[in-house]
C-alpha cells in the first residue's frame, strides 16, 4: 500500500490543528509530523497485561507518556480496573480498541466487510461504555485504534461520522510482531531481532522514527515467553540518546507547524 502525505482540514476536531499533515492510509491517521522527533509508543490489548508493570515503570523512569488502547473484554477483567486507575494517575492516555476484538474486514481482501454499520456502532460504543466507568468520555478519548490494527477506508468513514479519529501503528519497525509465538514458525520474531530492526530502521529511513507511533503489546500470549516490553527501558534509552521525545497520541496529533 503506497504511503501518502495529503493535508486534511478536521474541521469536527478542533483539537488537531487544521492543514497540517499526516501520513493517511485508508482513511487512518498512521504517522505524525515526519519533521519533529516525536515519538509516541502505542500499547494495545484485548486482556493480556503481563507487561504492566514493566511498561509502566520505563515510562515514569523516563517521564514519557504512553498511549493505551483496551477493548471492552480487558475493561471487564476485574484485574484491570487498578491498572487502569493507575494509568489515569499517571496522567496516560486511554482509550478502546473495539469492544469485543472483532475483525472488521477481511484478511485476504480487505474491501470485503464482515461486519455492518450497525454492528460497527454498538462494538464502539459498548467499548466506550465500559471506558467511561472510569470517567473518560468519547470526547476525552477520541482517538482509537481499530481491532487487529486493521481496517479500510469504510471502517474510517464510519468512525469519523461518530466523531472519532481512527489511528494506527506506524509500519516499517517490525515491532508489531512481539504478539508472535515459537509455534507460528517462519512468522515468530524474537525480541531481540525486533529490538534491533527498530534501531535499523531509524538509522536508514530518510525520517527516522519522525511522528512514528511504535506499537508494543500490553502483555501477550504465556507461550511467548521472550516479551519486547522488557526491552523498552533500553529501547527508550537509546532513542532519548538520538534525539527523539516520547509524546502521547494527544500531543504526536496536533499543532504541527506549515511545511
Amino acid at each position: 500500500m503506497k504511503h501518502f502525505f495529503i493535508s486534511i482540514f478536521l474541521i469536527a476536531y478542533p483539537f488537531i490543528a487544521p492543514t497540517k499533515e499526516f501520513e493517511i492510509i485508508q482513511g487512518g491517521i498512521v504517522r505524525g509530523d515526519i519533521n519533529k522527533k516525536q515519538i509516541a509508543i502505542v500499547f494495545t490489548s484485548d486482556g493480556y497485561y503481563d507487561g504492566y508493570e514493566t511498561i509502566l515503570d520505563a515510562l515514569k523512569k523516563h517521564h514519557a507518556k504512553g498511549s493505551f488502547f483496551f477493548t471492552g473484554n480487558a475493561f471487564r477483567l476485574p484485574e484491570f480496573e487498578p491498572i487502569v486507575k493507575n494509568l489515569i494517575a499517571d496522567r496516560h492516555y486511554i482509550s478502546v480498541h473495539s469492544d469485543r476484538h472483532l475483525l472488521y474486514n477481511a484478511w485476504e481482501k480487505r474491501d470485503s466487510l464482515l461486519v455492518t454499520r450497525q454492528q460497527f456502532i454498538k462494538d464502539i460504543e459498548d467499548n466506550y461504555t465500559e471506558l467511561s466507568k472510569y470517567g473518560i468520555s468519547k470526547r476525552d478519548a477520541p482517538f482509537f485504534i481499530p481491532p487487529y490494527e486493521y481496517y479500510n477506508d469504510t471502517i474510517s468513514k464510519w468512525s469519523k461520522e461518530l466523531g472519532l479519529v481512527l489511528i494506527n501503528f506506524t509500519a516499517g519497525t517490525g515491532s508489531n510482531a512481539d504478539y508472535t509465538t515459537p509455534d507460528m514458525g517462519v512468522r515468530y520474531r524474537d525480541s531481540e531481532t525486533i529490538y534491533n530492526s527498530i534501531l535499523q530502521f531509524e538509522t536508514k529511513s530518510d525520517y527516522g522514527l519522525n511522528g512514528f507511533m511504535l506499537l508494543i503489546h500490553f502483555g501477550v500470549h504465556p507461550d511467548r515467553t521472550d516479551k519486547l516490553y522488557h526491552k523498552l527501558d533500553d529501547l527508550i534509552t537509546e532513542l532519548k540518546r538520538r534525539g527523539y521525545h516520547f509524546v502521547d497520541v494527544r500531543d504526536l496529533l496536533r499543532n504541527y507547524p506549515e511545511k
